[in-house]
């Protein structure tokens, strides 16, 4: 297919509704292709470009002053982001990607639009390296034509495009363009794939990009209908929103077949934005932690998220919920703003019309500790006093939290566990206004 800037007209509704657009801007051909067309079809002032300097080659500082030469020429404002690339066991492309998205989104604003140059080559290498890392129908599905990104919208106007098409359009109008070294390194797994595999593949079938195309368009049809099936069995287990984390109906996940709660699982990390668990993940849930006896405590995680069951629910915790390892002694607060604890949960007071505790005065000085195993109190309404111990099996809250609850004090005795309940003798009376305690995990 001959490549023109004309073809991407079909896009302009979108283009137009965005507050501004942006290109993805390497000074390589593809991106090179795109920007060079977006000026063309909405004129420079309504285009700007994104330059991530990953800082792995030698020639980084040339490609930036590049790609500022073609920003000007084309009066087009630039943005060049440093990027730190951390590899941590994941191999240098994923991490230099994962710099680059991090660097994107900390600069889109709201309601803009972000286009990158992947074109239909692109597509067959991911499709082709998810294949050999064992993905699924979501990853085999390939690269999205759109999806979000932060505050804004990601989209690949060139995935129909060959990068020979791409590469005649850029000759025929003089373009120059960026090679990076390292797109020759079959080190790389897509490097191999590029100038290995792929040829091979070509010689033998000449149109093995198309066949790629279609496997991977039903590929995301059957994944968009797995999502259908688990958005509605979400429903069928009763989600609810948690302190941290959520959690759903153990008894009605266990009422489907093994193959609907892989679906409704990964389905349930991704809705929440959160790695999706893999086979091995799901194994062990399906076949350790959810045939376990009731009274134990089994935990399933990866990516630093979690799985683990309560009280007929099963949760899913994102981040640590366990105790970190140095909590301090105590705190001081004032009980004005918002105090920041250790574990990055809040505490806060609301002012509440019969509830809550009674201050001393205008201002009052607490001490916030954390639990040592010996600590006893009376709630409320109580007859009696009995252990923390007790009384948070008694208020069902999950074990993984109880020690992580804020202890509030004032001159050595205890006031207030959490916003759970406020100790008998601080109380305010109904006709009182009282400092109700907000324990959050949600900001």
């Amino acid at each position: 297919m001959t490549y023109i800037p004309d073809l991407l007209v079909s896009y302009l509704p979108r283009l137009r509704g965005a507050s501004h657009c942006y290109v993805g801007y390497s000074g390589g051909l593809d991106s090179h292709v795109l920007l060079v067309s977006l000026v063309r079809l909405l004129g420079e002032n309504a285009v700007s470009a994104i330059h991530v300097n990953h800082q792995l080659s030698a020639n980084a500082e040339s490609w930036e002053q590049h790609c500022q030469k073609v920003c000007d020429g084309l009066g087009v404002a630039l943005s060049i982001e440093q990027a730190s690339v951390i590899v941590s066991g994941q191999g240098v492309e994923e991490a230099a990607r994962t710099a680059r998205y991090r660097a994107f989104e900390k600069l889109l604003p709201q309601d803009s639009l972000l286009l990158l140059g992947h074109h239909a080559d692109d597509q067959v290498e991911t499709v082709l390296y998810r294949l050999l890392r064992g993905s699924g129908p979501r990853g085999l599905a390939g690269m999205p034509a759109s999806r979000h990104l932060g505050n804004a919208e990601l989209l690949r106007p060139l995935l129909p495009f060959s990068r020979s098409d791409l590469e005649q359009y850029a000759l025929t109008e003089g373009l120059v363009w960026i090679e990076d070294e390292s797109n020759e390194d079959v080190s790389f797994d897509r490097n191999f794939l590029r100038h290995k595999v792929i040829p091979a593949l070509a010689e033998h079938w000449p149109d093995y990009a198309t066949r790629v195309a279609h496997s991977a368009r039903l590929c995301r049809e059957s994944d968009q209908l797995s999502d259908m099936l688990a958005a509605q069995d979400l429903i069928a287990v009763y989600e609810h929103r948690e302190r941290l984390g959520w959690s759903i109906s153990l008894e009605a996940l266990m009422s489907f077949d093994e193959l609907r709660q892989a679906n409704l699982l990964r389905h349930w990390a991704s809705r929440h934005d959160l790695a999706q668990p893999g086979h091995k993940i799901i194994d062990a849930v399906l076949h350790e932690l959810l045939p376990a006896k009731a009274d134990a405590e089994p935990l399933v995680s990866w990516a630093g998220i979690q799985l683990r069951r309560y009280q007929r629910r099963l949760f899913l915790l994102p981040g640590d919920p366990d105790i970190p390892d140095h909590l301090p002694v105590s705190l001081q607060w004032d009980g004005r703003g918002t105090l920041d604890l250790p574990d990055k949960s809040t505490l806060s007071f609301c002012l509440e019309q019969g509830r809550g505790i009674r201050l001393k005065a205008d201002i009052d000085n607490f001490e916030v500790r954390f639990r040592n195993g010996s600590e006893r109190c009376k709630p409320v309404g109580r007859g009696a006093s009995n252990t923390l111990k007790k009384l948070f099996q008694e208020y069902g809250l999950e074990p993984w939290l109880r020690g992580r609850v804020p202890l509030l004090y004032r001159d050595d005795v205890l006031v207030a566990v959490g916003d759970l309940w406020v100790c008998e003798g601080f109380q305010v009376s109904p006709d009182e206004r009282g400092c109700s305690v907000q324990w959050d995990f949600r900001s």
